[in-house]
């Protein structure tokens, strides 16, 4: 497969500009260069369309990244923009409520099961924040219990590494237990005994749950007087329409959604039993953009077509064509020294894990492969998010470039030496304590 000539002259003069005036240099540090291969990776896109982007400099790449997620129909969908055209003749955001509101919240509480009623935010961290909220009003406790990550807010992130400028007090507020393992969830209700509100979770990330690990949950949490919260940022509108509780038919109290409920436009949602949902009569969750009415436009454009159009099958069919061609190749070439790559995760949305012999992560082996797909016309991020968009000539194309990169990655591996066939810097851990 050919490599690609490439200049990345224009972003790198966008990141000199930026680095002056942005602390860290973005405003997401997914998006950031730590993230990515200096000087191999493009750091600015201009425009998408369907699956493809195009950097700075014109380079045009298939994407897998999509935005973070947010992407599920394909960049520039016209049904979407249609939508999002015609509204923007009428307006964006108004004095009083608009009826969109009505029936974007009616769409929903036909989609997702455990959504009798409906708030909107515009972030995912708006979301997941006040659910944690309507949890300890609903229950008259202060602590949370997580698995995941949840947002940027306080309550969650004073439990991570980056806890900088959130108050200890705040912090002592938020455990956290491990994915699958039910006794450690446990052990944390045994050490605060009627004190936890609730439980939030994403209901899987690239981990499948085993023995009825999510139906435990939920019951473990009820027997302790919490409420089950699903973080279903990532998961809603990719496993199915309802998200991960209608597909393992688990249904929580209160679940946070957004990412691709519209494909791309920035909003999210709070939806729940219309018990726990009602506290927000008094509790305090409001915005001026909550109502804002091109995000609502392009919410019904985007659930309609995924309905219409049948795309939760079609992104689980190419996810899987990718998966399978990733552990194919990666099997057929025999890397030595113990390192191992796999894809994890479900079709519609899979994880690539570069490990050592000693099974930690193997970050210079990561970016020697991404660095090889980057310079053959993929925008490889570690993670697939497949969208409708991507078409059997894209995964074809992919696949192409995973057998290509990863005879490099193998020669690598068998000398002991990443960093040798690197042509910029190692990629940085992900933000992520789950």
């Amino acid at each position: 497969m050919q490599v690609l000539k490439r200049s990345l002259r224009n972003s790198e003069a966008y990141w000199q500009r930026a680095k002056k005036l942005i602390p860290a240099g973005t405003q997401t540090l997914s998006k950031g260069p730590t993230q990515f291969v200096d000087g191999v990776a493009p750091k600015y896109l201009k425009r998408g369309l369907g699956s493809h982007v195009w950097d700075v400099d014109g380079n045009e790449y298939i994407d897998y990244g999509m935005g973070l997620h947010p992407i599920v129909l394909g960049y520039a969908y016209p049904r979407v923009n249609e939508a999002i055209r015609r509204q923007l003749e009428d307006g964006t955001t108004f004095t009083l409520m608009h009826p969109l509101e009505v029936e974007v919240s009616e769409l929903l509480n036909k989609t997702i099961p455990c959504a009798e009623m409906v708030r909107f935010g515009k972030s995912g961290s708006d979301a997941t924040s006040a659910a944690v909220r309507v949890a300890r009003a609903a229950t008259g406790r202060d602590k949370v219990v997580c698995c995941g990550y949840h947002g940027w807010h306080d309550w969650y992130v004073g439990s991570t590494e980056r806890a900088k400028g959130v108050p200890q007090e705040v912090r002592t507020l938020t455990e956290s237990f491990n994915y699958n393992d039910i006794a450690s969830l446990e052990q944390v209700f045994d050490r605060n005994k009627k004190q936890i509100a609730a439980v939030i979770m994403e209901p899987v990330g690239v981990i499948e749950p085993k023995d009825d690990f999510l139906q435990r949950v939920r019951d473990l949490a009820h027997e302790n007087g919490a409420l089950l919260i699903f973080d279903e940022i990532i998961t809603g509108f990719r496993l199915s329409l309802g998200g991960a509780q209608e597909f393992f038919g688990v249904t929580p109290d209160l679940a946070a959604f957004g990412k691709a409920m519209a494909n791309g436009m920035p909003i999210s949602s709070l939806v729940g039993r219309a018990e726990v949902m009602s506290q927000l009569n008094e509790v305090f969750f409001a915005s001026t953009f909550g109502g804002e009415a091109l995000s609502l436009a392009a919410t019904i454009a985007t659930i309609s077509e995924l309905r219409q159009k049948d795309v939760i099958s079609h992104i689980w069919k190419q996810g899987k064509k990718l998966q399978d061609a990733y552990q194919r190749i990666s099997a057929e070439a025999h890397l030595e020294n113990g390192y191992t790559t796999s894809f994890m995760g479900y079709p519609p949305r899979t994880l690539a894990t570069f490990r050592n012999a000693s099974g930690q992560d193997c970050l210079e082996m990561k970016s020697l492969f991404q660095q090889e797909m980057i310079k053959r016309g993929i925008l490889f991020t570690g993670y697939n998010a497949v969208s409708f968009s991507h078409s059997d000539e894209d995964i074809a194309r992919t696949i192409e470039a995973y057998s290509d990169s990863m005879s490099i990655v193998a020669k690598a591996a068998k000398e002991k030496d990443f960093r040798k066939h690197l042509e910029g810097g190692v990629v940085s851990p992900v933000f992520r304590n789950a």
